[in-house]
């Protein structure tokens, strides 16, 4: 399952290009439908924009019918970075990005490939300019001071010789943005990208004749660098819920929850539902990269 270290000695002829056309052309969404053939497989991709969105998205269908072959979508951008940032677990961590002119350590020369969750993003040093690479399910990065590319497919003979053969549909899309990845909110972009809102038409019964409010919100924890988790009934006591989240950008937080349900933190919990002390625990100051759970209750 392993990529082998010295897999850029050897790559192969590019994909041809087949058709190319728009989808669509409209002042909501422009797409743009590339079709490509690579030896026995067939790309075929939609460059989407929306209107009121800062992303690119790359949505992707292949059939695929390699052996022992590896593809990377490579973005060569306008930004210089000695590290890259990518989201693991209720967090992120930095990376260098490993130029090639210098000596590396023999732990750093073993990561030609690292994994990430949603995303990953490179920025310059001043943190005025950078650019999240997002995904819905591929998570093998890797990156140069201004490249970041993604491993989109992969084809070895074992454990089983027909692995990843056949049908294959995601998506990507890069999110060029000012300021770092926290001002520009990349976590929230990676989780629009992997959960999209979806509309859906109800017909009233007419019985309702009342009226509903313009805006509503079920969960609001005010601050934008925290990052809900679950949300799901106490087991032992059934009138209270739990209220589970994360900080996610190295930065404090400070959570004020506001509910139309009416609800208020009770109390804070350790994993096993048990109240903890405040001191330790305390929603009006949440550390960096902190887990926290909360007892809420209706007022």
């Amino acid at each position: 399952w392993n990529i082998d270290p010295n897999y850029a000695n050897h790559p192969l002829a590019g994909a041809q290009l087949q058709k190319i056309e728009w989808q669509a052309w409209g002042p909501v969404q422009q797409r743009l439908r590339v079709v490509q053939q690579f030896n026995q497989s067939q790309f075929c991709q939609d460059y989407v924009l929306e209107a009121g969105s800062r992303s690119l998205k790359i949505e992707t269908r292949v059939d695929w019918q390699e052996r022992q072959v590896l593809v990377k979508a490579a973005f060569p951008l306008t930004v210089q970075a000695d590290t890259a940032t990518y989201e693991i677990p209720c967090g992120a961590i930095q990376r260098p990005t490993l130029p090639n002119s210098e000596p590396l350590e023999a732990h750093q020369a073993a990561k030609w490939e690292v994994p990430a969750l949603q995303w990953a993003d490179l920025s310059n040093p001043v943190g005025d300019y950078g650019v999240s690479l997002l995904n819905d399910c591929k998570y093998g990065y890797d990156a140069q001071p201004d490249q970041l590319r993604l491993t989109l497919l992969r084809s070895p003979n074992w454990p089983d010789p027909n692995a990843d053969r056949g049908s294959h549909q995601f998506t990507y899309a890069l999110y060029p943005h000012p300021g770092s990845w926290q001002v520009a909110q990349t976590p929230r972009r990676g989780f629009e990208l992997n959960h999209p809102l979806q509309g859906i038409e109800l017909n009233p019964t007419p019985a309702s004749t009342s009226q509903m409010p313009p805006v509503g919100q079920l969960l609001h924890l005010s601050a934008e660098n925290l990052i809900l988790m679950a949300f799901k009934q106490a087991e032992a006591n059934l009138q209270g819920w739990i209220l589970r989240c994360y900080e996610g950008y190295g930065e404090t937080a400070s959570m004020e929850l506001q509910s139309d349900l009416n609800l208020v933190v009770a109390q804070p919990v350790d994993l096993l539902e048990q109240p903890v002390s405040m001191p330790k625990m305390n929603p009006d100051k949440i550390d960096p990269w902190k887990i926290v759970s909360f007892q809420v209750e209706a007022s």
